[in-house]
C-alpha cells in the first residue's frame, strides 16, 4: 500500500471512447441517428396494427418484430451512452451539453415511434398472449414478454403516452440536467497549507475522511455552506419532480409513489417492507459501531463529521496501479474468469478515474447492450473505500460483460440484482486487504471502513427511503421548501443514528446534493436489498466454497432475464424467508464483534 495523497487525481485513468465514436463532432453520430429514425419508422410501417389482432400475431410474426424492436433500440442505446459518457465526464463543455440535447430530442422522437409495439403487446387478448410466450421459439424474449404485460394496468393510450414522452425533455429531463449542472459546477473554497482551493463536490467529500478533524469540520461546514446558498434552486427542482411523478403515478393508476418502483423491479411490496423494517430493527448494530469509535477516537460522541474518520493510519491511502492489482488478485482467488475480464477494463481503458473539474461526482458503470463492453466512471481521490468503489463498479462491469449472451431486451438485471457482482466485488477486495494486513490496527481500521461502507448502503440508503416516504406525504398537503425538507432529513436520519451520533445544524442540508432523488425516485431500497443480499450469498460462498461460484456465475450470466426471486430460487434462496436475510445481519454482526476485540486489544482494556 502507498501513499497518495487525497484529491490526486488516478493518473493516466480516463477512459477511451473511440470504439463508440471518434468524437463528439464524428458525422457517424447524425448517420446512426438518422439510420435509427429511418428503422424505426420502417418498424412502424410493417408492425403497426399486426400485433393487437384476433388471436395474436404469430410466433414467427411476433419473434421477427421483437428482434427488429430490438435492432433499433441497440442502434439508439449506442448513440444515447456516448453523448452521456462524454457529458458526465465533462459538464460544463458547451459542446457535450448541446450534443447530449440533440440525441435527447431525436431519442425521443424514435421512442415516439416505437412506442405502438409495446402498447400492441399488452392489448392482446390474455389466452393468446400465454400461448405465445409459452412457444418455445420465444424463450429468449419471455421475461421481457411477461414483464410487459405486468404495465398493462399502468399504461395510457398511444396519444397519451406520446405526449407524456415528448414532454419529458422539457420536464423532467430538463430539472435533472439542471440538478447536474448546477451540482457539478459548484466550487467549495477550503484553506490547506495556507492556500485556498475549488474543490468539487466529490473532493470537498473524501475530506469526511481525512486523519485531521478540522480537516473534516471545515469540510462540512463549507460543503453545506455553498449548498445552501443554493437551497432555494434545489428544493424547487426536487419540488418539481415530485409532483410530477405523483401527477403520473396517479394518471397510471399506482397506489402509492413506490409501486412503479415495485413493479419495475418485480419484488413484491411486502417483501420490500420487511426488509425495510429488519434494516431498522438492526440499527442498534450501527449504533454500537459508532460508540465504539467514538471511543477509539477519545471522543464523548461521534459528530456527523466523524462517521467516517479513519482509525488507524496503517492503510489510509492506495495509489490507482496498486488498487489495480489488489482487485485483479482478488478477483482472480474467487474465479480466474472474474480477474481476466476485470484486467480488460483497466487495460483497454474503459474507466475514467481521474478527478477534474466539471467531472460527475460518484461512480457509476453503464452497460450499453450484449454487444458492446461497459464503462465506468468514478473519481479515484487515493482512500481504501476509492479502492473499493473501483472493485464495486467493475463488479458491475463483469455482471455487464457475463449477461452478454441475454437478448438486449432480458440483458439489464433489475435493481433488486443490479447489485449482485458489485458488492460481491467489494467484499472479495476487503478480504484480499485485510489478509495483507498482520497489525490489528490496520485490521481495524480495514474492518471498521468496510463496516462503514456496508452502513451507508444497507442503512443509510434504507434512510434515503425513508425520506422519500416522508417528502411524497407532505408534498401532498405542502410545497417542499428547505426547512420542510431538512426537517424530514433530520426525522429520517434520527431512526440510524439514533443518540450515538450528533446531527448539527448543517446536516439540515444533507438532502440537497443527493441525485438518486432527483434521477429515480425510490431507487435507493435497492442498494439496501442488494447489499443484504449479497452478504448473505457471500456467507454462503464462505460456507459452500468453490462449489458456490458456478452457481453464483450462472446467475450473473442470466443478467435480466427472469424475476429476481425466480434468478435467486436456482440458488437454493428465499428471499421471502426472513432467515435468509438474517445471514446477511449475521455477517454485520460478526464485523462489528471483531471490531469490538480489535479495540481492546489496541487499547489494551
Amino acid at each position: 500500500m502507498s501513499s497518495l495523497p487525497p484529491g490526486t487525481p488516478a493518473p493516466a485513468a480516463t477512459w477511451d471512447l473511440s470504439d463508440l465514436f471518434a468524437g463528439p463532432d464524428d458525422p457517424r453520430i447524425d448517420q446512426e441517428l438518422a439510420n435509427a429514425a429511418r428503422d424505426a419508422e420502417e418498424f412502424a410501417r410493417t408492425y403497426r396494427g399486426t400485433i393487437d389482432v384476433p388471436g395474436g400475431p404469430s410466433v414467427q410474426h411476433l419473434l421477427a418484430a421483437l428482434q427488429a424492436f430490438e435492432a433499433v433500440i441497440e442502434r439508439l442505446e449506442r448513440v444515447e451512452a456516448y453523448s452521456h459518457l462524454l457529458f458526465s465526464a465533462d459538464t460544463t463543455n458547451p459542446i457535450h451539453r448541446d450534443l447530449q440535447q440533440k440525441v435527447r430530442q431525436r431519442a425521443t422522437a424514435i421512442q415516439t415511434t416505437l412506442l405502438f409495439f409495446e402498447l400492441e403487446w399488452q392489448k392482446v387478448d390474455d389466452t393468446a398472449a400465454a400461448q405465445l410466450m409459452d412457444a418455445p421459439e420465444l424463450a429468449r424474449y419471455r421475461y421481457y414478454l411477461q414483464r410487459e404485460r405486468r404495465n398493462r394496468p399502468h399504461t395510457l393510450s398511444e396519444p397519451e403516452e406520446k405526449i407524456i414522452a415528448e414532454l419529458r425533455v422539457t420536464g423532467a429531463l430538463a430539472w435533472r440536467t439542471l440538478f447536474t449542472e448546477l451540482i457539478s459546477g459548484l466550487k467549495f473554497p477550503i484553506e490547506r497549507d495556507g492556500q485556498v482551493r475549488d474543490l468539487t463536490l466529490a473532493e470537498i467529500l473524501a475530506l469526511v475522511r481525512d486523519p485531521n478533524r478540522e480537516v473534516r469540520r471545515m469540510a462540512h461546514e463549507t460543503q453545506y455552506r455553498v449548498l445552501r446558498q443554493h437551497d432555494q434552486t434545489l428544493a424547487y427542482i426536487y419540488n418539481t419532480l415530485v409532483q410530477e411523478k405523483r401527477t403520473l403515478d396517479r394518471l397510471r393508476h399506482f397506489p402509492d409513489p413506490m409501486a412503479s418502483r415495485h413493479l419495475a423491479n418485480d419484488l413484491d411490496p411486502a417483501v420490500v417492507d420487511t426488509m425495510l423494517q429488519t434494516v431498522e430493527a438492526h440499527a442498534h448494530l450501527a449504533q454500537e459501531y459508532f460508540r465504539l469509535k467514538a471511543r477509539l477516537l477519545r471522543l464523548p460522541r461521534l459528530a456527523i463529521y466523524d462517521q467516517y474518520a479513519p482509525i488507524g493510519p496503517e492503510a489510509e491511502t492506495c495509489d490507482y496501479p496498486t488498487a489495480q492489482r489488489y482487485i485483479i488478485d482478488a478477483f482472480g482467488q474467487f474465479s480466474p474468469r472474474f480477474a481476466d475480464l476485470a484486467r480488460q477494463f483497466f487495460e483497454r481503458r474503459w474507466i475514467d478515474a481521474e478527478v477534474r473539474p466539471g467531472k460527475q461526482g460518484g461512480a457509476y458503470c453503464m452497460s450499453i447492450s450484449p454487444s458492446h463492453h461497459p464503462y465506468i466512471l468514478c473519481n479515484y481521490t487515493g482512500n481504501l473505500r476509492d479502492v473499493m468503489t473501483v472493485a464495486h463498479e467493475l463488479g458491475h462491469g463483469l455482471h455487464g460483460m457475463l449477461a452478454r449472451g441475454q437478448t438486449l431486451l432480458e440483458y439489464h438485471a433489475s435493481l433488486a440484482l443490479a447489485e449482485t457482482a458489485s458488492v460481491f466485488g467489494e467484499m472479495l477486495v476487503f478480504d484480499r486487504l485485510v489478509e495483507e494486513a498482520a497489525d490489528p490496527r490496520a485490521q481495524l481500521a480495514l474492518i471498521g471502513g468496510k463496516l462503514e461502507d456496508i452502513f451507508a448502503t444497507v442503512f443509510r440508503q434504507t434512510i434515503l427511503t425513508r425520506f422519500e416516504q416522508f417528502a411524497f406525504a407532505r408534498q401532498e398537503k405542502e410545497r417542499l421548501t428547505p426547512t420542510a425538507l431538512g426537517d424530514d432529513w433530520i426525522a429520517a436520519n434520527r431512526r440510524y443514528y439514533g443518540d450515538a451520533v450528533e446531527m448539527d445544524e448543517n446536516y439540515r442540508w444533507g438532502w440537497s446534493y443527493i441525485p438518486h432523488f432527483i434521477n429515480s425516485p425510490f431507487y435507493c431500497y435497492a442498494y439496501s436489498f442488494g447489499e443484504l443480499l449479497v452478504l448473505a450469498l457471500y456467507r454462503m460462498h464462505q460456507e459452500q466454497g468453490d462449489a458456490f461460484v458456478p452457481g453464483y456465475l450462472h446467475l450473473l450470466e442470466r443478467g435480466g432475464s427472469g424475476s429476481p426471486a425466480a434468478l435467486l430460487a436456482d440458488l437454493g434462496v428465499d428471499i421471502a424467508d426472513s432467515a435468509f436475510w438474517s445471514k446477511g445481519f449475521a455477517e454485520i454482526e460478526r464485523l462489528v464483534n471483531r471490531v469490538r476485540e480489535l479495540v481492546r486489544t489496541v487499547s489494551g482494556n
